[in-house]
Order: C-alpha cells, then sequence, then structure tokens
C-alpha cells in the first residue's frame, strides 16, 4: 500500500514523500480500514524531525487520527460485535494514519454520522479525545467553573471552548497570537474573552475580569517564556492547571512563586495521550460518543477545518501547520 514516509527517517516539510509499504496485518479486537482522510497534529511535526518519542506500539508510520471504511474485521474479539465491513467509521490510532489503509483497535473507533463528511470526521479523535481528557479526567471540570484555554484557536482549545460552555462553563477565557483569532473564538465559538498573549498580560486580564478571584482549570501549552507564572498568578483557589504540551520549550526561566501554589492549593499536572493504554483512551472515546456525538448529530457542535488537502501535497499541509496562522484543523485526503 501506499503511504507517506520521511527520507532518510527524519527532516523538514520538504523530505515527506509518498511511499510503498507493506499493509498492515489485522490483531484479535482489530479493523483494518480503509481511509479517507486524516488530520495533522503538531506531534506529527515532531516526530518527522525525530522529536517525538513513540510508544511501543507505534508504528513508523505518522497520523493518529483518521476516517474511512471498514475493509476487515479480526472476528474473535468481542469489541468488534457492533463493526462490519463497509462501516463508516472515525478513530484514534498510536499511529500509521498517514496510509491508504490502517489496522486499528475497534476500542478507539467511532461510527461516523452519515451527516458527517469523511474530512470533518478525520478532525475529531485527536483534538476532541485531548480536550474532553484535559478539561474533564485530569482537570476535574465542574459546572459554574471558570476555565483559561490557551491557543484559543488550535483544534484542541477549539474542541475545549465548546465541550466547556456544553458542561456549563460559567466564563471562558482564551489567549491567542491575532485578534482574528480571539474574535473567531469569542464570536463564533462563544468564548467570553480573548486576550492576545504578545500583547497583553493574560493573567492581569483574567483578575480584572473576573474581580480577583481566577480561574478554576487552565489547560495550557506552556506556548512562551512566562506562561508557568502568569497561570499561577491567575489561578483560583482550588484550581488545576493541565499541561499538555511544552511548545515553548522543556525548560523555562520565568521565575516561579511556589508559595502561590501553596496558598491557593493549586494542583499542576502535565497529560499526554497517545502514550496511554488502549483501556485509558477507550474511556475517553466512550465519553466523547456519550457527550459530544449527540451535538455534533445536531450541529451545536462546530468542526472548524482550516484547510484540507491532498494528502499528494504533504509538504504544503505541514509547511502550513508550522506557518501557527491557522484555526482548526489541517486534513489531508487520501487520493
Amino acid at each position: 500500500m501506499r503511504a507517506v514516509n520521511i527520507q532518510n527517517d527524519v527532516g523538514p516539510a520538504t523530505s515527506l514523500f509518498i511511499d510503498t509499504i507493506a499493509e498492515p496485518s489485522l490483531s484479535p479486537g482489530q479493523v483494518l480500514v480503509s481511509i479517507k482522510a486524516f488530520g495533522l497534529n503538531r506531534m506529527d511535526l515532531l516526530q518527522r524531525e525525530g522529536k517525538y518519542p513513540l510508544p511501543p506500539q507505534a508504528p513508523k508510520t505518522m497520523g493518529v487520527e483518521f476516517s474511512g471504511k471498514i475493509e476487515k474485521v479480526y472476528n474473535e474479539a468481542p469489541e468488534i460485535e457492533s463493526f462490519k465491513v463497509g462501516d463508516e467509521v472515525f478513530g484514534l490510532a498510536y499511529g500509521g494514519a498517514y496510509a491508504e489503509r490502517i489496522a486499528v483497535s475497534a476500542k478507539m473507533i467511532i461510527h461516523k454520522p452519515k451527516k458527517m463528511s469523511s474530512e470533518e470526521a478525520a478532525g475529531v479523535p485527536e483534538a476532541w479525545i485531548t480536550a474532553t481528557q484535559a478539561l474533564f479526567l485530569v482537570g476535574g471540570f465542574k459546572k459554574g467553573e471558570r476555565v483559561l484555554l490557551h491557543a484559543g484557536a488550535s483544534g484542541v482549545s477549539i474542541a475545549a471552548i465548546q465541550l466547556a460552555k456544553n458542561a456549563g462553563a460559567s466564563e471562558i477565557y482564551v489567549t491567542a497570537g491575532s485578534q482574528e483569532k480571539i474574535d473567531f473564538c469569542v464570536k463564533e465559538l462563544g468564548a467570553t474573552a480573548g486576550f492576545n498573549y504578545k500583547t497583553q498580560d493574560f493573567a492581569e486580564e483574567v483578575l480584572r475580569l473576573t474581580d480577583g478571584k481566577g480561574v478554576d482549570v487552565i489547560v495550557d501549552y506552556i506556548v512562551g517564556q512566562g506562561y508557568l507564572e502568569k497561570d499561577l498568578r491567575c489561578a483560583a483557589f482550588d484550581s488545576r492547571i493541565v499541561i499538555l504540551a511544552m511548545m515553548g520549550g522543556a525548560k523555562t526561566e520565568d521565575k516561579i512563586d511556589v508559595g502561590q501554589i501553596l496558598r491557593k492549593r493549586i494542583r499542576i499536572e502535565g497529560s499526554t495521550l497517545r502514550s496511554r493504554t488502549p483501556e485509558y483512551q477507550q474511556l475517553l472515546r466512550d465519553r466523547l460518543v456519550e457527550e459530544a456525538m449527540p451535538r455534533f448529530e445536531e450541529d451545536s457542535f462546530n468542526i472548524v477545518i482550516e484547510k484540507v488537502f491532498s494528502w499528494k501535497e504533504i509538504i504544503k499541509a505541514h509547511q502550513l501547520m508550522e506557518s501557527n496562522q491557522t484555526k482548526g484543523k489541517i486534513i489531508c485526503v487520501v487520493d
């Protein structure tokens, strides 16, 4: 089958090309999906550059989210029962989605609604499952709480804005790098307010708008220096800070006031999704099916796609993601 590969195993976007590799074989509990579309994620850029440690079960081929049609099923596992050959599905994988076909656990696929396009479906799994994990399982969000989401126009935060609003957040604040992105989050997605992290001190703004109380849940990607220090300043008592990435680097030069962590009883927790067990990921998938799929069906949740490429334009797709100028998902169609 055809799949996207990297010349010399690691390199810049221009090193990507479509190669021929062996078709994956099925194991108990898996299905073989013919891929129609796949979504890009920042971990793909890091993996391409050799900077992302892969979980042991991940194949060499990039890509963790996809949509497509089931070609084969392995009939010796109970989780297969609700799926059959010909079903249109979308799902999350440990890797291998930049390809014509993928072998994936039936625990991590979802039936695609007829009204949802293949491109839209391919943009759901990673962003919406990560947002569900960050807000609810790790962040412990409760109805009526205030939320701060960094990188507001990213796929995960776009999902988190809508999930938090649906779950009864009293206020939802975002940060972004342009007024266009802030306006998108506020006017189109329903965030309460947004702040330009390049020109504003978001901690001061949050405290001003909350009468000094701060926010209860913060989802951060540590985009730049100073983020964690500002998170602590605008965190409320008994708040939770969830760190999902380290876009600004693994080390910080911030002067952290540890006293704030103690005084406010702040819990700081790092979290990843790809390294989690299939059982943990299935719990998140099930919660997404229960809470989000009905909203997708009634069009009250918005799947935001920046641009759709042919997978033959994978170089351009990666370069667009590297530009940091996007809102929502970048999708590639396998044609």
